[in-house]
């Protein structure tokens, strides 16, 4: 499944673009569109081939990728798709939505004959340049086995988790973690830092121990250097942490840490570092500038 198919992407931001030039590399036919159009007369010098918007991508892609930030754009690009949608399209939502928006669109793609998928993703922006994304899929069996070779040519591993809604909900297991293991990873380095320890021998040491976690490796020299360049921005993550609240909130599970992480970006957020780097987190402490 490569040349014969036409890969359609909507959604060419910080996700979307690595993407589509590992799906270019893979060589496939890539047909794009995005509401900035610089990335896509980018993307278009590689490749891709341009599109107006998510309707004409859904007119001309057999399968139609989309990596957006928020439920409100992922609404309003379904509603394009639907228009277009049709028997043998296969829609695959990469976005990070409530499980039961998933399903909703699921029923609706069903409604006009296509296929559907939730497929959220992790590993950021290096992992899309390194087709090592954690792909994570709800959906049927059969439609994923017809499509893993468009996934494979940016995720490995590939997993389905359940019948459709079942890869958000992962996703949202996965986005908890990333929010409590980031704001203990900034709370570690602070205090080690405050202990005479420099954040590259916790980073050694520690990253072989049981306190360590992929949220720690990561952040860590982000915070040495003070490198907030936005990879997975606030904004984001607490979005996923607003939706993870919500599904807590109606499945009757109190969230006790994770309304502390909450917390902490939201405050983040009013500290004016919304479309930083989560790892600017740790600028909520005040000996934050002791770490290096």
């Amino acid at each position: 499944m490569t040349q014969q198919v036409t890969v359609g992407f909507v959604g060419l931001g910080t996700m979307g673009a690595p993407m589509v030039r590992r799906l270019l590399a893979a060589g496939f036919v890539v047909v794009g569109a995005n509401r900035s159009r610089a990335i896509v007369d980018e993307l278009a010098g590689e490749g891709m081939q341009p599109a107006a918007d998510a309707a004409e991508v859904g007119e001309r892609a057999d399968v139609v990728l989309t990596a957006l930030p928020t439920e409100d754009a992922v609404r309003e690009v379904a509603e394009a798709l639907l228009a277009t949608a049709r028997p043998g399209q296969t829609v695959i939502e990469h976005s990070t939505i409530s499980p039961g928006l998933a399903r909703q669109h699921a029923a609706r793609f069903a409604d006009a004959g296509a296929d559907y998928l939730d497929a959220p993703v992790s590993g950021g922006p290096a992992g899309a340049e390194a087709a090592t994304l954690t792909v994570m899929v709800g959906g049927d069996a059969d439609v994923l086995e017809r499509v893993t070779p468009v996934l494979a040519a940016f995720g490995d591993p590939i997993r389905r988790c359940g019948d459709v809604g079942a890869g958000e909900s992962i996703k949202l297991v996965n986005q908890l973690l990333v929010g409590l293991h980031t704001a203990a990873a900034a709370e570690a380095a602070v205090f080690g830092a405050r202990l005479g320890v420099d954040a590259a021998t916790i980073a050694e040491v520690v990253g072989t121990s049981f306190g360590g976690s992929t949220m720690l490796a990561r952040n860590l020299p982000r915070f040495a250097e003070k490198d907030y360049s936005p990879a997975t921005p606030v904004r984001l993550l607490l979005k996923d942490l607003g939706l993870v609240h919500d599904e807590a909130l109606h499945g009757e599970v109190p969230l006790r840490l994770g309304a502390v992480a909450e917390q902490l970006f939201s405050e983040a957020r009013a500290r004016g570092r919304l479309d930083e780097d989560m790892a600017a987190l740790i600028e909520l402490w005040p000996s934050a500038d002791e770490v290096t």
